[in-house]
């Protein structure tokens, strides 16, 4: 098997995240990473104990030189990735980018335009695709056994940003992080579209309450309305003393209940109207590694010559829904999807 040579382009918890499990997999060397504040790098490649020439550097263009490298993992603010993917593919390497993919539409297309001009692979860091919850619940509602879905509703809620250390000032500003929408409900938005469809029109109403340093809203309801004439409702907050993160898929024959998303005594309520329910318990569901696997899939598709599993288009379809629906908490109406439409996204359709 082909080992894959890796650079890792931002050093901070997202980037020692990545560098950390890429390490973890086999076939992947991790052979230099890259950050502005070069002891966060050098500290990574150290406990890394990356040993080739330059094992760290404060410029990421000296990363992309490296012909040893094939691919590299991009965890710097959401505003960076695409200048930084941008480059990276015109040095031919492939490109795994955190989420959010960007924060506007033109520098998520930006991305796909130079994967696909360049033949590399584009794929996105929406990593609860492979937790257990996430993918048990999608799984269940694709087997059909309770048909149709009409309803999905999902909630992610928590308090302000500073109050969970995170007072970073990239972070609460919308143009550089994409605002929550993005930098976290990402994740939601995209596990709604992967198990109900497409989007076809936002509404959202929301405002800022506590969340007084940032200038984004810090509580959002966004309503979906998607392509299979299902609803959706999306519960994103930084106002809540009293967090949460759980939701329902309610079906023409039944409900799948997941109150909780993870922890020990998680579980996971299947109720058909007619007949006997029942459980499954989270701890029960045996995934790998998430993050782990984000990265093996990437490189497995590197190696086999074929569209990663989350490509650019799925990236860009969260950015796009978070932007519908900030335009909607503003404008107080619905907004239809497409914002408008990217005419170079042949190889990257959505997976």
């Amino acid at each position: 098997m082909k080992t894959i040579g890796i650079g890792v382009i931002g050093c901070g918890g997202m980037g020692r995240s990545l560098a950390t499990n890429a390490h973890a997999v086999e076939g992947i060397e991790v052979l230099c990473v890259s950050d502005v504040q070069e002891e966060l790098a050098k500290k990574l490649a150290e406990d890394l104990s990356v040993t080739h020439t330059v094992a760290h550097t404060v410029d990421y263009h000296e990363l992309l030189a490296d012909d040893r490298i094939h691919a590299v993992l991009i965890a710097s603010p959401p505003f960076l990735h695409s200048p930084m993917a941008v480059d990276a593919a015109k040095a031919g390497k492939h490109v795994f980018s955190e989420k959010p993919m960007a924060p506007t539409l033109p520098a998520c297309d930006a991305m796909i335009d130079a994967a696909t001009e360049n033949k590399v692979k584009l794929t996105i860091g929406l990593v609860c695709r492979y937790h257990a919850t996430h993918s048990a619940v999608r799984e269940l509602v694709h087997k059909g056994e309770l048909g149709t879905p009409a309803c999905m509703m999902v909630h992610r809620i928590g308090g302000p940003w500073i109050s969970g250390g995170h007072h970073t000032p990239w972070r609460l500003e919308r143009a550089k992080s994409g605002g929550s929408l993005m930098e976290i409900n990402a994740h939601e938005i995209d596990f709604m579209r992967w198990t109900c469809g497409e989007v076809t029109s936002v509404y959202a109403a929301g405002g800022q309450y506590v969340q007084e340093e940032s200038d984004y809203p810090d509580v959002v309801l966004v309503s979906l309305q998607f392509e299979n004439g299902a609803v959706g409702l999306l519960h994103s907050s930084h106002v809540s003393a009293i967090g949460g993160y759980g939701g329902r898929v309610d079906c023409e024959g039944g409900s799948i209940y997941f109150p909780q998303i993870w922890g020990g005594d998680a579980t996971i309520r299947i109720k058909p109207f007619d007949g006997e329910g029942r459980h499954i318990n989270i701890a029960d569901i045996e995934v790998p590694p998430p993050v782990q696997q984000e990265i093996r899939v990437f490189v497995d598709a590197i190696r086999n010559d074929k569209t990663p599993p989350i490509t650019g288009a799925d990236g860009r379809a969260a950015v796009e829904i978070a932007l519908a629906a900030y335009q909607s908490v503003e404008s107080g109406q619905p907004v239809p999807l497409p914002l408008f439409r990217h005419s170079l996204r042949s190889n990257q359709v959505a997976g």
